[in-house]
């Protein structure tokens, strides 16, 4: 078993921390800036922890509200580990979040959705910004058209999953926040706003 914090709780979930690689080097992300704490959890990883590894930091699936993918890395880099881990999950009566940045049909070149449709209940994807320009200045996203790439996996999203929420946050130079929630809207998900440095 690894010493990495694989699994850490806030309020009544449980999240996993899969990976610490991302397609974005957001301005705003903790990491970036060379905090790699959440809460009171360290979640620097020494490696990528197996999918044997994940599990056994998963003791009770059903015990929490909902378990989430979300560390410091982007969780549908690691497709298989995630699906894998949250059909154990799903088949130990818990219910599964994956947060992401959205860009996964990007990276995979393909549509990922039904895949994740079989094992997971909700998906929070970060919007962030109303506009390209300020999406590529605050996210620095890795490839190119990711801002209209993550707009278009909300768009398809709710045709596979259900609960579907877009985030962004509120301090962010530039961000219209009622913006967002309008683009949200238009693509038939729910919005959530956060705030700049609240984390968890």
């Amino acid at each position: 078993m690894s010493p990495d914090q694989i699994s850490y709780v806030i309020d009544d979930r449980l999240y996993l921390n899969i990976t610490d690689r991302c397609t974005l080097r957001c301005t705003f992300c903790p990491k970036i800036r060379g905090d790699n704490r959440v809460h009171d959890y360290d979640l620097s990883l020494s490696h990528l922890p197996t999918e044997e590894e994940i599990i056994a930091a998963i003791p009770d699936p059903a015990a929490w509200d909902e378990v989430v993918f979300c560390g410091f890395g982007e969780p549908t880099l690691r497709l298989k580990v995630l699906l894998a881990v949250a059909q154990h999950i799903r088949e130990g009566g818990g219910r599964v979040r994956v947060n992401t940045d959205g860009l996964a049909n990007r990276v995979h070149k393909r549509n990922v959705l039904p895949e994740l449709a079989q094992c997971v209940d909700a998906l929070s994807v970060s919007m962030n910004t109303h506009t390209a320009e300020l999406y590529d200045r605050h996210c620095q996203p890795a490839l190119d058209d990711s801002w209209q790439s993550m707009l278009e996996f909300l768009a398809a999203a709710p045709a596979y999953i259900k609960n579907v929420t877009a985030t962004a946050i509120d301090g962010l130079p530039g961000v219209d926040i009622a913006a967002c929630e309008a683009l949200a809207h238009e693509r038939g998900v729910q919005f959530r706003r956060r705030e700049l440095d609240v984390v968890g």
